[in-house]
């Protein structure tokens, strides 16, 4: 079998650490495993609790709260290996929140809140796996959502609605971001907006919290939920950072996570080429390896070549987003997640194509990655939403929405 390369970018001594940490570990889960994850709808429960004990869900926790104090540089390496390794862009989200629903923590939750769940969330025994933004009425528009928080005394009372809420079921806690002032009363509309921390099971116990799986066809293995939220009481002390600022503390780190996520694609992307690669050596028809044929050759080259233009802009600007800030730097972190999702797109549509009828056979995996390659382009941000932003804040046209 031929392999096909994709150590391609310099790493530093600390990433490469990283990248064979995590190639031995996702080296226990095979095919089969993501296979029948997939199939059954199950989440990998014994993956991500494998990574929780080796400290990986901590990856982002400073180190005097146990974490491992590490930055968006080596998280790229860590989610591209995990996708690469078989189980594509579902085993990377089966984590990703896990991973990130700590920062806002981290940077503006109390010192007691802190103290209270950083140790146990970095050695995996605690999982914050949840993040209740979007909404029926809002969508991608998230200064409009309806979801409220009132406070009475030193509590808040939550009621309104979310939907594709990821991981519920793998959560110990959820965030959820409520206005705590209208829209029409807020000084601007990105203000008013509040960010919480809720403890899902005795929320549901206490009826307060009712949760109903979306069925979808893509990611089977990582759920997403629809919640309803009926005078849910929280302490006020669950509120995280300032109120009315819940929106900013949420934008506060976007940058970096999109370049997680486009480095999610990638490693998608760089196993469905592998995928295309390994059946087109191995088919023969007419006597001869489809893969001499240049109509089996060229998509794969293509984007194997699209694959490894994002794989470069996206670690240039995971080293260069620690230090800096601004619309530079979430214009290459934009146009990495859009470069990245499109060339895993076009990668799995060329490994489902060099397969044939096969191409759609759950046996050789390359439906599975097609259809989450699409998803890539819906989330966690639309590949329009992208464009929109880089018109407005690089090429300084008028806001078209």
């Amino acid at each position: 079998m031929v392999t096909v390369a994709t150590d391609t970018v310099e790493l530093s001594a600390q990433q490469q650490l990283v990248r064979e940490s995590i190639r031995d570990i996702c080296s226990e889960f095979d095919d089969e495993y993501w296979r029948e994850k997939d199939r059954a709808g199950d989440y990998p429960d014994e993956f991500v609790t494998t990574l929780g004990d080796h400290g990986w869900l901590g990856v982002l926790i400073p180190e005097e709260y146990g974490g491992a104090g590490m930055g968006t540089a080596e998280v790229v390496v860590m989610m591209e290996e995990i996708a690469a390794s078989g189980g594509g862009f579902a085993a990377a989200q089966a984590i990703h929140g896990g991973i990130y629903n700590s920062v806002p923590i981290v940077r503006h939750g109390s010192d007691e809140l802190k103290e209270q769940l950083l140790p146990d969330v970095a050695a995996g025994d605690v999982a914050i796996q949840s993040l209740g933004l979007t909404e029926p009425n809002a969508g991608s528009d998230s200064t409009s959502i309806e979801t409220v928080a009132d406070q009475q005394g030193d509590e808040y009372v939550i009621n309104g609605q979310k939907i594709w809420t990821s991981r519920v079921d793998a959560s110990d806690y959820l965030l959820v971001v409520a206005r705590t002032t209208p829209k029409s009363d807020a000084e601007k509309r990105t203000k008013g907006i509040s960010m919480f921390l809720v403890e899902i099971q005795p929320a549901i116990d206490a009826g307060t919290l009712e949760i109903q799986s979306i069925p979808k066809t893509a990611s089977n293995a990582v759920h997403a939920y629809e919640l309803w939220f009926d005078d849910l009481h929280v302490p006020a002390d669950n509120l995280i950072g300032e109120r009315g600022n819940g929106f900013y503390h949420l934008l506060d780190g976007l940058n970096e996570e999109r370049l997680v996520i486009a480095a999610e694609c990638l490693g998608l992307g760089e196993l469905a080429i592998q995928k295309g690669v390994d059946y087109a050596n191995e088919r023969v028809v007419f006597d001869r390896p489809i893969g001499q044929n240049q109509a089996i050759q060229h998509p794969l080259s293509k984007a194997y070549a699209e694959i490894q233009a994002a794989k470069q802009l996206t670690y240039s600007a995971a080293t260069a987003v620690e230090g800096e800030s601004g619309a530079a730097v979430g214009a290459q972190a934009n146009m990495a997640k859009y470069l990245s999702a499109e060339a895993a797109f076009a990668a799995a549509d060329a490994a489902v194509q060099a397969h044939g009828g096969f191409g759609v056979a759950r046996e050789y995996d390359v439906e599975r990655y097609f259809r989450e390659a699409r998803l890539t382009r819906l989330v966690p941000i639309t590949q329009e939403l992208v464009l929109n932003y880089i018109g407005e804040n690089v090429l300084d046209l008028p806001r078209s929405y």
